[in-house]
């Protein structure tokens, strides 16, 4: 049966092609998890007939995807045995300076994601530099993007720094049947890294400077708070002078919201009714003491007895991620506080008060919620994560001869890599099996470590890649690739790292390095070079997303406790795209020349 081609392209290509368009739009514009996206699009090559069965279901199985689910184990036992603390703590210090407090910042950040999880990494540091650009003097804001980009281009110094590298190497040996030493990016990553320090030292003035968001929790009669009257409090009946509301120590009332919604200026004469809500400014942990001293209660819902208020309360901080469910509606309209058990007190955003009611403001990504919550709120569930991230953590592991253990299994496993004694693979399992007969982490542990999400995003991103492949699109992008921009290699290793760039600030980094892969593979080839180089400055280009909070899970991890807008990451990160963009090309091809296939 003849293949009907319509624009040069197979029916087959045409529904890859339509099918990762249909992928990346909703990736782009709704809420839906990433895992179920991905695997929605496997399906459906599956179901047409592009992939068979083994083809679809490669993923699963393909070694980079099992190594990243094995190293997870991994870090699990560096981090329960507090590896990662006792590095914080000890590496720091106090710079007297801006530039010196980015250099001692960014390249131990950048060591150690080289190794772990670039997303573990800047959630452990996100606190720690809070506190400490307060011993310095330097705004948060400050320091906070340089921690995410530190991240990232740690990452790409080795293959197990970056799930990108992971892939693309995996790819690679499928490919050639030759496998990349784990180190056979670390020249051209430190080089980048480098100038990427030296950078944002200069850089700096594109930088926001602002407070923390969560640091105007701390300040006075900035912020409101909303308490309830319970239905049985001796208050009811008497005005609001009478009761001793009007001006209290630490703030003052400044509205009333009756039961039927019905919001009153704050007025010494106004009288006090069962469900109304109050609505104070000023210093919150003040204010609070009303709830023992005037029988208030927290205003998430309407309390028929004031007995029914849980006193064994804490105060904790966090911001509303990205995707969030909580986005665009007021925390009154969700069932987060019942379902959840705490109460929502202040609302933040971007360090600015918020004047109406904490009931009635409408959330938005990186808003910052003062909660109070049970003493020790136990994070479980992948809804509350995905809602929102706390500034503080209970897990604080101690150090001790474990840590000296995990940190010895970890080495070992990097050094015989290295070293070509056993492949990754193998290696990662024996170390992660070492993680849990000396106790480093518990199984359970172990098991909760693996983030099964990210998984199947990786799967999916390998099977995609090989879709690409396998209709003739790589080829033919390659040719077309080659038409634009002639047979100069180097003109064509940096437009295709270009578009690469830019395409890794709205999709997931993994899939754009599993989708660029046969094509930079197929246009070396076309060229008539060995594909080396070419991946080389690949794996640093699509770890290379500076310009968006959405281009990388660590820039998400700031966004809210830096208090930033959408247009701070674009004013740095655009120039930085284009700085890492050049270094990665002069440099990869210093490293490793150009070679013709045939030689």
């Amino acid at each position: 049966m003849e293949t009907i081609m319509l624009g040069g392209f197979g029916i087959d290509a045409w529904i890859v092609i339509a099918t990762v368009c249909v992928m990346f739009a909703v990736l782009l514009f709704t809420k839906l998890r990433a895992d179920l996206v991905f695997m929605g699009a496997v399906g459906v090559l599956f179901l047409s007939g592009v992939l068979g069965a083994d083809e679809a279901f490669a993923g699963f199985s393909s070694p980079s995807v099992v190594v990243i689910g094995v190293l997870f184990v991994v870090v699990s036992g560096l981090m329960h045995t507090g590896v990662l603390q006792w590095i914080v703590r000890n590496l720091l210090g106090q710079p007297k300076s801006y530039a010196k407090a980015v250099v001692r910042l960014m390249l131990p950040v950048a060591a150690l994601s080289s190794f772990l999880s670039n997303t573990t990494v800047v959630a452990l540091f996100v606190n720690i530099v809070k506190i400490w650009s307060k011993k310095l003097g330097i705004s948060p804001a400050k320091l906070l993007i340089p921690l995410s980009y530190a991240s990232g281009m740690g990452g790409i110094c080795t293959l197990i720094g970056t799930p990108p590298n992971l892939i693309i190497s995996g790819l690679y040996g499928d490919r050639t049947g030759e496998h990349m030493n784990i180190f056979a990016t670390a020249l051209p990553g430190v080089f980048c890294l480098l100038v990427g320090v030296l950078s944002v030292i200069a850089l700096r003035r594109l930088l926001p400077s602002h407070d923390s968001p969560d640091a105007a929790f701390e300040t006075t009669s900035e912020y409101t708070v909303e308490l309830l009257v319970a239905s049985d409090n001796p208050l009811i009946g008497k005005t609001v002078e009478e009761a001793g509301l009007m001006s209290v120590p630490g703030g003052s009332l400044i509205e009333i919201i009756h039961y039927d919604e019905y919001v009153v200026q704050a007025r010494g004469e106004e009288f006090i009714m069962g469900g109304d809500r109050l609505v104070f400014a000023g210093q919150i942990d003040e204010i609070l003491k009303l709830k023992k001293s005037h029988g208030l209660v927290s205003a998430s819902t309407h309390l028929f007895h004031m007995k029914d208020a849980d006193s064994s309360r804490q105060l904790r901080t966090a911001y509303v991620r990205f995707g969030s469910s909580l986005a665009s509606h007021t925390i009154a309209e969700t069932q987060f506080e019942k379902k959840h058990n705490v109460n929502l007190v202040a609302v933040a955003r971007r360090g600015e008060r918020i004047e109406e009611a904490p009931h009635q403001v409408v959330l938005r990504a990186g808003d910052t919620l003062l909660l109070e919550c049970p003493p020790r709120l136990k994070i479980d569930t992948n809804q509350f994560r995905k809602d929102l991230h706390f500034f503080d953590s209970d897990d604080v592991p101690n150090i001790g001869s474990k840590t000296l253990v995990s940190t010895a299994i970890m080495i070992a496993m990097v050094v015989v890599s290295a070293l070509g004694i056993m492949p990754l693979l193998q290696c990662a399992f024996i170390a992660a099996g070492a993680m849990l007969l000396f106790r480093c982490c518990s199984p359970e542990q172990a098991m909760k470590s693996i983030n099964w999400d990210i998984l199947m995003v990786f799967a999916g991103s390998v099977v995609l890649g090989l879709a690409v492949q396998k209709t003739g699109i790589a080829e033919r992008l390659a040719f077309g690739i080659l038409d634009v921009c002639g047979d100069n290699p180097y003109v064509v290793m940096t437009a295709v790292c270009l578009v690469a760039t830019f395409a890794t600030e709205f999709i997931s980094n993994t899939a754009a390095g599993a989708m660029f892969f046969p094509i930079m593979y197929e246009t070396a080839e076309k060229l008539g070079y060995e594909p080396y180089p070419f991946l080389i400055a690949l794996m640093i280009s699509v770890s290379s997303s500076f310009a968006t909070p959405i281009g990388s899970p660590t820039h998400m991890l700031v966004y809210g406790p830096g208090g930033y807008q959408f247009k701070d990451f674009i004013k740095i990160g655009f120039w930085m795209n284009l700085i890492i963009l050049a270094a990665n090309i002069v440099i990869t091809n210093i490293v490793y020349p150009l070679t013709p296939i045939n030689n």
